[in-house]
């Protein structure tokens, strides 16, 4: 349905009635009319808010991303989320400042993944968003 969907985009929706509004980043500007078309399909919605960011093109970002993926999902203790092809941790880079979406197992994975993301030449801040089943937001 969303073919170029992956890691370095995330997506989410709010429900208000049959009103739909779509929320995220993604790297590419036809993903976000994918996903609005993809929504539009739907039975029932009448609306649709389209507010997803599209990152503006950057060769550093995707220098970053590539250098990120290999960081977190090349690491041991965090290899098995990179296991198929639906990856639990997204990984939003802007002007070389990383968000870390998703969710992971438990609170120590996302430590791990905060340091790993923090240890990257070129990163300039880190934001660590990941969930953790049944824990609150730290």
């Amino acid at each position: 349905m969303l073919p170029y969907y992956n890691e370095f985009d995330i997506i989410g929706f709010k429900l208000d009635g049959y009103n739909v509004t779509l929320l995220g980043r993604v790297v590419h500007a036809t993903l976000k009319s994918d996903a609005e078309h993809a929504i539009k399909k739907i039975e029932g919605v009448e609306r649709i808010n389209n507010q997803i960011e599209v990152l503006p093109p950057s060769p550093f970002d995707d220098r970053l991303r590539l250098e990120l993926f290999r960081a977190i999902y090349g690491y041991p203790a965090l290899q098995r989320y990179g296991v198929g092809s639906n990856r639990p941790i997204h990984i939003i880079v802007d002007h070389g400042h990383v968000t870390l979406e998703g969710a992971v197992d438990n609170i120590g994975d996302r430590n791990i993944a905060n340091i790993r993301a923090n240890q990257v030449p070129g990163v300039f801040s880190v934001t660590n968003n990941l969930q953790v089943p049944g824990k609150k937001k730290h």
